[in-house]
């Protein structure tokens, strides 16, 4: 029986995947891979087609059989596959680098780019070349004797000690339930949230209410319930998670795999000649160096540290006068901000929720991008997935197929917590010559439909999935047939965000709010004085929210900047330096938030030393949706033109140079600090 995951330009058959699968087809294309580089090694052709698009080739047919292991090992996570999995990032590592490092493969494209043949490839290709050679010198082919297998040594190392990072935290948050008796413990939270820990604990067979720590039963105790000491409990054990003071203690405690992964990232630096890691993170984004990066972060902390203040100061008188509380403790905060925004603006979350089912929102999201890119978004129901709550999607432009999408909304165990895009497929010219679509996952964790009616969601939820649909949307929009620089891939990490954040600005807006709300029951859409309220309340807080950004941006920064292995509490030290410098809310002595920050430690990927690029990006979209605030948000012209300079590019450009061009300017701070209300 054929291996279901060696594939050639299909899309994956998750149901017959199984764990058993993975090792023996990524051995397999491995080894056919190498004795194929073998042989074109021994060409003596250096055509552009004949060598580089091979290489392409080979390495699409691996990246075809790893996306699905990859995907599922985060949403549908088991022990078998988890195993498998990991065995192979170290196979997959071992081969990259081997790659990366391989002196030959080097020599090519050197020669390419200075051969007269560079001239006439256009600039996709010719970016795809110069991105390789950087690449090349990052993965270390340039070093002698020894420090080539040390350096491939710490690479494999820090794939294996980042995934372990990533399970500890699936595990410690999976590992903490709390099942109560009588539905008065859960008194103030709406309904809604009450009904879902109700039909939690019946399908885990329990009696009552059943409490865990994903996102969508945590975030409503913190938000709504009364219940004081349920709150605190339930932030404790979110916050300690993965740590020796958490849920799971030492069996899921992250503390030495983080110390490993900045030892592991430090030593790769130095390898290369760097004087610290965020050195090596920053030459592949658009941000020159360490420095420039830090006056950005305090420069945007200068003007929103006094606003935030204030803000808390707000909060927490009102929490006194109001609400009894002398003291407010970390976990009233989002108790006592949420009765404040009653109180000011006569509007909660709740309140808006039934107007947000999950089918009207994602109806209405399609058709605001068909009003802005003259694009059409149908449902599929003929693609297999893997699970029920899965649903998928074509893209049309002029009635002809040029993307595909699985979207997978709902929160479950074994899930990964958060949202994400990934890509599943790259748009490329394939060896045959035929055109390979770009296909995406968009993954979210909000709550699950209650029996057989929609789910509700949160505002909230409604700009989360707006934001996953922006990158989907750079993903599979892209008209760049050169793999390496089609969609997302090639473009600099801290440019990545643009689309994204961008594309949350249809969440606010007068215009589009009716078309992406209904109520569940009625039709109605969202009802004017509503609308009023949630306009006016858009920026309650931002002050608070953007100072917790910073927050992380400058932890993760300096951390990288910093970091010496011979000091054993530093990690705790410099986080606590920026919290005495950018925080505004208190946390206790045993908050291990950075047991638990994935996006830094639970992947080798570009938001180590690089959590500034949401900060960085919003900067772009904001100034980029000013343009459409200027001309008309749902301005046809002004629609193709970021499709065209921005969504079509993928990373065949330099990013300032694609903003430029839409833009007709540089960037400014300005428009995003106008945006979030801290100035004018």
């Amino acid at each position: 029986m054929k291996n279901p995951l060696i594939i050639e330009h299909e899309l994956p058959v998750f149901s017959a995947l199984k764990p058993e699968h993975v090792t023996p087809a990524i051995e397999q294309i491995i080894a056919e891979n190498q004795a194929a580089i073998k042989v074109l090694k021994k060409s003596r052709s250096r055509n552009y087609r004949d060598m580089v698009s091979q290489l392409d080739q080979l390495d699409d047919r691996l990246s075809q059989a790893w996306s699905p292991v990859s995907h599922m090992n985060s949403v549908v996570n088991n022990d078998s596959l988890r195993q498998a999995y990991n065995h192979c990032l170290s196979l997959l590592s071992e081969y990259s680098t081997a790659l990366g490092q391989d002196q030959q493969l080097f020599s090519i494209y050197q020669a390419l780019d200075q051969s007269e043949q560079f001239d006439l490839l256009n600039l996709a290709e010719r970016k795809a070349v110069k991105n390789a050679l950087r690449d090349f010198r990052l993965s270390g082919v340039d070093l002698k004797g020894g420090l080539k297998e040390q350096f491939a040594d710490i690479k494999k190392k820090l794939s294996e000690i980042t995934s372990r990072y990533s399970e500890h935290v699936m595990d410690a948050t999976d590992s903490w339930r709390k099942v109560l008796e009588q539905v008065d413990e859960l008194r103030g939270m709406p309904e809604n949230a009450i009904a879902l820990t109700k039909q939690s604990a019946e399908r885990e067979n329990e009696q009552g209410y059943l409490l865990t720590l994903d996102f969508p039963c945590y975030l409503p105790v913190m938000t709504h319930c009364e219940n004081r000491e349920l709150r605190k409990e339930m932030h404790i054990a979110f916050t300690t998670r993965a740590s020796d003071q958490g849920p799971g203690l030492a069996d899921f405690n992250n503390s030495q795999l983080m110390q490993e992964i900045l030892v592991g990232r430090k030593a790769l630096a130095g390898i290369l000649g760097f004087q610290n890691f965020a050195e090596l993170s920053l030459a592949t984004k658009m941000a020159e160096t360490p420095q420039q990066v830090l006056e950005f972060l305090l420069e945007l902390a200068d003007k929103s540290k006094p606003v935030a203040d204030q803000e808390f100061a707000e909060l927490k008188e009102f929490a006194r006068q109001q609400l009894g509380l002398d003291e407010l403790q970390p976990w009233d905060v989002a108790f006592c901000s949420e009765k404040l925004k009653l109180a000011k603006f006569d509007l909660s979350e709740e309140q808006l929720r039934p107007y947000f089912p999950a089918p009207v929102v994602i109806s209405g999201m399609f058709e605001i991008v068909r009003k802005l890119f003259d694009i059409e978004v149908r449902e599929s129901k003929q693609v297999d997935t893997w699970h029920a709550d899965v649903t998928t999607y074509d893209i049309y432009r002029d009635n002809v197929l040029i993307a595909r999408f699985y979207l997978d909304l709902y929160a479950r165990p074994r899930k990964r917590g958060g949202a994400w895009m990934a890509e599943c497929r790259t748009r490329r010219t394939r060896q045959d010559g035929h055109l390979q679509l770009p296909v995406a996952y968009l993954t979210c964790n909000f709550p699950s439909p209650l029996g057989d009616a929609a789910s509700l969601l949160g505002h909230s939820d409604v700009v989360t999935l707006f934001h996953e649909f922006g990158h989907g949307l750079h993903h599979m929009l892209t008209q760049i047939d050169c793999a390496p620089v089609s969609g997302i891939n090639g473009v600099a990490w801290d440019a990545v965000e643009l689309p994204s954040q961008f594309l949350e600005n249809w969440c606010w807006q007068r215009e589009s709010l009716p078309i992406i709300s209904a109520h569940h029951e009625t039709g109605e859409s969202l009802p004017e004085d509503l609308l009023d309220k949630m306009l006016l309340a858009r920026n309650f807080q931002s002050g608070m929210q953007m100072v917790r950004q910073l927050e992380f941006a400058l932890f993760d920064l300096r951390l990288h900047i910093e970091f010496d292995e011979k000091q054993a509490t530093q990690t705790q030290d410099i986080l606590d330096q920026v919290r005495s410098k950018v925080s505004v809310v208190p946390v206790r002595e045993d908050n291990r938030f950075q047991n638990a920050f994935g996006h830094i430690f639970g992947s080798t990927m570009g938001y180590a030393a690089g959590y500034y690029s949401y900060k960085w990006a919003e900067v772009l979209s904001a100034d980029a949706f000013a343009r459409f605030s200027e001309e008309g948000i749902f301005n046809r012209q002004t629609g193709e033109l970021f499709l065209s300079t921005i969504l079509e590019q993928g990373g065949s450009r330099e990013p300032m140079e694609l903003f430029t061009a839409f833009r007709g300017r540089k960037p400014t701070v300005d428009a995003l600090l106008k945006q979030e209300g801290i100035s004018v």
